[in-house]
C-alpha cells in the first residue's frame, strides 16, 4: 500500500511540474514581442498556385473562386512589396480568358459572368497597370445591364441582389472612366443603398436586413467613390462600427459575434473612410491582427489558433496597413489596393 502511495504521489508531483511547466511556456510566450512574420507570409504567398493534386475534388470545388483569389494573392504580395515575385504575365493572360462575350468575368476561366468576379479582376489589372488590355466599353455595358428599377443591382443574370453589387458597379465604372448617366441611374442607385441603412446607423446587405460590418463597408464605399459621403452619419456610423471591437481586440461583424480578422478591415475602412478612426483601440487590433498569424507555415487566420488562409491573411495586412504598420505599403480604404496602384486609374 504504501508503494502505491508512494507511485501516485510522484505521479501527482509529475503533473503538477509538467501544468508549471505549460504555464511558463504560456508566459514566456505572452512576454516574446508580436511581429509580423513577412518572410512566411511570402512563402505561403508565391507557392498558392502549386497545387499538390489538381485531381482533387477540392481543386475543382474552389474553381469558381481562382479570379477572387487571384485577387487577395497578388494584393498581398503588393502590401508586402513584393509584387514583382509574381508572374505578371501569366496571372494577365489567365484573368483574360477568364472574360466573356457579355463583357463581364467569370470566377475563373468557362464560368458564367459575375460583379464581383469583374471588379476583382479589374483590381488585379490596375495593380499590374494593364488596364488598357480590356474593352473598357463591353464591361460598362455588361454593368449598365444588372442595375434593377429600383437601382439596386443584380450580381449576375440570376439576379441576386444586395448593397455590394451597388458598391461592385460604381468601382468598376469608376475604374474605368464610365461613371455617368450613359451607364448608371446613380441617383436610383444612391436611394437604394441609403435605403439599406438602420437606426442603429450600421448598413445592412439589403433594405430592412441587419447591420453588418461588411455591409456598412459596401454601402460606405459606394458613398466614397460618387462623392456623397456627407450623406452619412458619421458620429452615429462610426460609433456603431467602434462598437464592433471585442474585448479580445478583434472586431466583429455583428454585436454578440465572436471577432474574425477579416473586420479589420471592414470594420476599419468604413471608419477611414468617414473620418471616425480614433473610435476604436488601435494596439489591441494589431495585437489581435498578430496573435492570428501561423508563426510555421505563415498566412493569417480569422482568429488565434485557427488554420490560415489567403482570404483573412489579405484582410488582415489591409487592417495593419490601414493603421500604417511598418513595412506595408499604404492600403486605400476605398478601393482595397494599394494608394499607388489607384493612380492608375484615378488620374
Amino acid at each position: 500500500m504504501s508503494e502505491i502511495n508512494n507511485n501516485n504521489n510522484s505521479n501527482t508531483t509529475n503533473i503538477n511540474n509538467n501544468e508549471k511547466d505549460n504555464e511558463k511556456d504560456k508566459d514566456n510566450k505572452s512576454q516574446t514581442p508580436l511581429i509580423l512574420y513577412t518572410s512566411k507570409h511570402l512563402n505561403y504567398l508565391q507557392n498558392l498556385d502549386k497545387t499538390r493534386d489538381k485531381n482533387s475534388i477540392g481543386f475543382y470545388f474552389n474553381e469558381h473562386l481562382k479570379v477572387s483569389a487571384l485577387y487577395w494573392g497578388c494584393s498581398s504580395l503588393n502590401l508586402l512589396n513584393s509584387l514583382s515575385t509574381h508572374n505578371k504575365s501569366e496571372t494577365i493572360s489567365f484573368l483574360l480568358k477568364c472574360q466573356n462575350p457579355n463583357g463581364g468575368f467569370g470566377g475563373s476561366i468557362g464560368q458564367d459572368s459575375h460583379i464581383t468576379s469583374t471588379h476583382y479582376a479589374l483590381l488585379t489589372l490596375a495593380q499590374f497597370n494593364s488596364l488598357n488590355l480590356i474593352s473598357a466599353e463591353s464591361i460598362a455595358l455588361y454593368i449598365k445591364s444588372l442595375q434593377n428599377n429600383d437601382g439596386s443591382f443584380k450580381g449576375d443574370e440570376y439576379a441576386e441582389t444586395d448593397s455590394r453589387f451597388s458598391y461592385c458597379a460604381v468601382a468598376i465604372l469608376k475604374i474605368l472612366n464610365k461613371l455617368n448617366e450613359n451607364y448608371i441611374n446613380i441617383p436610383k442607385a444612391t436611394e437604394y443603398v441609403l435605403s439599406c441603412q438602420n437606426f442603429d446607423g450600421g448598413f445592412g446587405s439589403i433594405p430592412g436586413a441587419e447591420s453588418h460590418g461588411a455591409y456598412c463597408f459596401t454601402c460606405i464605399g459606394f458613398l466614397s467613390v460618387t462623392n456623397q459621403l456627407n450623406l452619412v452619419n458619421k458620429f452615429q456610423t462610426g460609433k456603431w462600427l467602434a462598437e464592433r471591437q471585442t474585448h479580445l481586440g478583434g472586431f466583429n461583424g455583428r454585436p454578440e459575434k465572436l471577432p474574425d480578422v477579416c473586420y479589420s478591415w471592414w470594420v476599419l475602412s468604413s471608419m477611414s473612410m468617414i473620418g471616425t478612426e480614433g473610435f476604436f483601440n488601435k494596439e489591441l487590433l494589431i495585437k489581435f491582427i498578430l496573435e492570428c498569424q501561423d508563426e510555421e507555415l505563415g498566412g493569417i487566420g480569422d482568429r488565434p489558433g485557427n488554420y490560415h488562409d489567403v482570404f483573412h491573411t489579405f484582410f488582415g495586412l489591409c487592417g495593419l496597413s490601414l493603421m500604417k504598420y511598418e513595412g506595408l505599403k499604404m492600403i486605400d480604404p476605398t478601393w482595397a489596393i494599394p494608394v499607388d496602384d489607384v493612380k492608375n486609374f484615378l488620374k
